[in-house]
């Protein structure tokens, strides 16, 4: 087992492997480090089709612990239509709206109820724009635990629905996702419930960074060179660098360095975008107002770190509109047949003006992360789409039409 402590992000000071997330010493965020060990490609070649074929990277200690509804190993697709209408030779979508769950959150969720389990804990919980709160509530479901679900009240009917079909409690909270954030915290740390994205934040950001570890064995094992990746919090960006440059010390792939990270959000919520082009520092958007309101975060979390990748990677980060995400949604749609909710459309549309601006040329190698299924968004998709027409069951009648 590699897992090594909990280390400092800030001061470097290392912590034991316990329910705790912030250093005593400068109250930084702590992450799991590893004792790396040099692993080979043919490791992999025989193992479950679940993000857990990388548990050498991932911080549970007993396997006997994890809990795993086989999220993970999504297709990465080589999107030549998408990349014909763009200009790019060697694009690719990373497809995690296809998890058991429909979005990416099925891989810290997952992560982080398997360590409540390994720490003992008897209930867990998030707060939640609406995507983890289902993954949360499917992997406490399938655990046996508690689960508490602390969201924003106006977020997509289809989430709330599919995270109370799994029994958890739903609490909806009249404000932004930031209030529920505030909720969730206190609950937490006075009830001695695992908040998988607070209280458990060290481990639940591992889980995202198997999105790396799929992406560099799907490429066997080359390392791409661009990034574009939707950002709310920006824990997920952060944790797939982070996996990339494990890989690079476990030996599985070549330079990590050589990639560029771009963070994608929407304007009405875009912190870490104003500020990567200010130059200044993240300052939070107290009342979000976008469609993609799975990135509706105000306060992100790791925004400043994210800021820290971009400028350690050469990345960059771009904003864009209500009307540019659902027009990006659905040529994914057209060209590619993947439906997504209007994060994975603030992906493509970011992704759009990166090749504008010259920032990713054809024959580099681009991976464009699609984190959620449109499914759970259709009354903001069905906006833009034509109302179906309804006709008489008259054969002829419909062959005019259809000329």
């Amino acid at each position: 087992m590699s897992v090594k402590s909990l280390k400092c992000r800030e001061c470097g000071r290392e912590h034991d492997m316990k329910f705790h997330y912030i250093c005593e010493e400068c109250f930084g965020p702590l992450d799991v480090s590893y004792d790396i060990p040099t692993l080979s490609p043919d490791l992999f070649t025989h193992r479950e089709q679940t993000y857990w074929r990388y548990h050498e990277l991932l911080p549970i200690r007993d396997k006997s612990n994890i809990v795993s509804i086989g999220a993970g190993m999504t297709p990465l697709i080589r999107a030549e239509r998408l990349g014909e209408k763009l200009g790019l030779h060697n694009l690719y979508i990373k497809n995690d709206s296809v998890n058991p769950t429909f979005s990416f959150k099925d891989r810290p969720a997952g992560v982080a109820v398997s360590k409540a389990r390994e720490l003992g804990l008897t209930a867990v919980g998030c707060a939640s724009t609406g995507n983890l709160a289902s993954a949360t509530a499917a992997h406490a479901a399938k655990a046996g635990l508690d689960c508490h679900i602390f969201a924003p009240s106006d977020i997509e009917m289809a989430k709330t629905v599919q995270a109370m079909s799994y029994g958890a409690n739903f609490v909806a909270v009249e404000g932004t996702y930031d209030d529920a954030n505030t909720i969730a915290a206190q609950i937490g740390d006075r009830y001695r419930i695992g908040i998988v994205n607070i209280n458990m934040r060290s481990y639940y950001v591992e889980g995202s960074k198997t999105l790396a570890f799929e992406v560099a064995e799907q490429l066997n094992w080359e390392m791409p060179d661009h990034l574009v990746i939707p950002v709310g919090s920006g824990a997920m960006l952060n944790a797939i660098c982070k996996g990339f440059e494990e890989l690079e010390a476990a030996s599985l792939v070549d330079d990590a360095s050589r990639m560029h990270p771009y963070a994608a959000q929407p304007h009405g919520c875009a912190p870490v975008v104003d500020a990567f082009q200010s130059g200044g520092t993240v300052t939070p958007v107290s009342v979000p107002d976008t469609i993609a309101k799975s990135l509706a975060i105000g306060d992100p979390g790791d925004g400043r770190y994210v800021l820290k990748r971009l400028q350690q990677y050469g990345g960059s980060a771009a904003e864009c509109t209500d009307d540019e995400i659902l027009d990006a949604l659905t040529l994914l749609a057209k060209t590619e047949g993947i439906f997504t909710e209007p994060a994975g459309g603030v992906a493509v549309a970011v992704l759009q003006k990166m090749v504008q601006e010259g920032m990713i040329s054809a024959d580099e190698t681009t991976v464009c992360y699609i984190t959620g299924n449109g499914l759970k968004a259709t009354d903001t998709v069905m906006s833009v789409l034509p109302k179906p027409h309804v006709m008489r069951p008259d054969v002829a009648a419909i062959a005019a039409v259809i000329k």
